[in-house]
């Protein structure tokens, strides 16, 4: 058809322009791939500024950041939409709606879902489905979604990996890690699957595999004696040094780092990394980086609380506040306990383990926080910081009572045996001993030498 070219999947897009094309196909291999050119979409408008998928894919790029652009690009496809093909109106459709005000994620869900029915290999619209579904914490629709578009998809790049992750979401780990195996057979490249993989391995605390996947995976990763120098290692040669590039994405670096150096601060590791923490925290205080992700914003609250950065800390909890007070009902009641979350990190963060607790309460579990838009990994950490405030409280026999069950589930994980050991030497048990002597077999077999207490 005169005027009319095919995408990647094969689907048929209004344009003449090659250059427009191949824009818009180097942005659906940016998006899979995780890639650092994604704003080559930017590209096709200009080659083409009828085109309505390079316009409405470009709007969607800007609408973060440059929201002015963006409705500008939303009117250019509007204007030309009855010229576009059915494939462009169904993208149309769903991405315009999803970068609207005040959208109803579920109804942004659907929307997708319906393309997808009708356009299966269209693996960048089931990738922003997903990407709203994380943030929803909703990885049960994530998963059907995918498995929607898998008979269509059998030996595609990335499809393998956008499988794994919600199957790790839901717990179903021998899935997970058979799917993320499959997707890195198809692509060694297929960061994703190999995301997922060491996420499999991480939670079955099977650290000598992920360690040796990794280091096959990435040849810069070097060997050393310590797990606190490895840990250094990576954070400064492979999270802080992606600064120093030209295309660095600076929010996400500090999402990165901020969640290692919690992780430290609860182990009581705060000496080794007390630099590290004021040089993110002097970065962090910008307000430039605030209100960009809750997940971001929940990990900068305690980091400017612990460096003593507290007037900035209240204004950007109030500020938390004031967004949430300014949601929909239904989005309001989603993200209460996202806000009850900040509240209890600020507290922390200022020594104030009491009202951190009653904030949190006696039965938390970071899982149900999954609308700040973190992976089950990632709020792992939430659970270290409420063990510590149990223990910093004298609660010992509710550590006990919770971790009796949960280590179950992960009784490789020689810090969850170091937190049980300490509860118990807190009640004057003799478990004490044996537990700890568990924590430091583990430790041996994972390490070269015991990890401080």
């Amino acid at each position: 058809m005169e005027g009319v070219k095919s995408d990647r999947w094969g689907y048929q897009v209004k344009t003449s322009s090659d250059s427009c094309i191949s824009a818009i196909n180097a942005y659906y291999h940016q998006v899979l791939s995780y890639g650092r050119e994604r704003r080559v979409i930017l590209e096709a408008p200009k080659h083409d500024k009828d085109c309505v998928l390079g316009n409405i894919l470009a709007a969607h790029f800007l609408s973060s950041s440059d929201a002015s652009t963006a409705d500008f690009l939303i009117q250019a496809a509007k204007s030309r939409l009855e010229e576009a093909t059915s494939y462009e109106k169904a993208v149309f459709e769903s991405v315009s709606y999803l970068i609207s005000q005040d959208r109803d994620d579920d109804v942004a869900v659907e929307l997708h879902s319906k393309l997808l029915k009708k356009f299966p290999k269209d693996l960048v619209s089931l990738k922003r489905a997903q990407v709203l579904c994380f943030y929803m914490g909703r990885p049960d629709l994530s998963l059907d979604l995918v498995q929607q578009v898998l008979p269509y998809n059998q030996q595609e790049d990335y499809v393998y990996g956008m499988l794994a992750f919600p199957l790790l979401e839901l717990g179903q780990m021998a899935d997970a890690e058979e799917a993320a195996k499959k997707g890195f057979e198809i692509n060694k490249r297929d960061f994703w699957s190999q995301h997922a993989l060491c996420h499999v391995l991480q939670y079955e605390c099977r650290f000598k595999e992920a360690v040796q996947f990794m280091e096959e995976c990435s040849s810069t990763w070097g060997s050393c004696h310590s797990p606190i120098r490895k840990v250094l290692e990576v954070y400064d040669n492979h999270i802080w040094k992606e600064l120093e590039k030209t295309d660095a994405v600076y929010p996400e670096v500090y999402l990165n780092a901020l969640g290692l150096l919690l992780r430290f601060y609860v182990r009581g590791e705060v000496d080794v990394f007390e630099d590290r923490l004021k040089i993110i925290a002097d970065c962090v205080k910008d307000q430039a980086n605030w209100y960009l992700e809750w997940h971001l914003d929940l990990l900068i609250l305690p980091t400017l609380a612990i460096t003593g950065e507290l007037s900035k800390a209240e204004e950007l909890l109030e500020g938390l506040k004031s967004r949430l007070s300014k949601m929909t009902k239904k989005k309001q009641q989603l993200m209460q306990t996202g806000i009850q979350l900040a509240e209890s990190l600020y507290e922390y963060g200022r020594g104030n383990d009491k009202k951190a607790l009653e904030l949190l309460g006696p039965n938390f579990d970071a899982n149900a926080c999954k609308m700040i838009g973190a992976s089950d990994e990632q709020l792992d950490v939430f659970n270290e910081v409420w063990y510590s405030m149990l223990l910093n409280t004298g609660q010992a026999a509710k550590v006990i009572e919770v971790l009796e069950k949960r280590i179950k589930k992960r009784e490789g994980n020689p810090f969850m045996w170091r937190l049980l050991e300490r509860a118990y030497s807190m009640a004057e048990k003799q478990e004490a001993a044996t537990v700890g002597e568990k924590a430091r077999a583990l430790e041996a077999a994972y390490f070269e030498q015991p990890v401080a207490t």
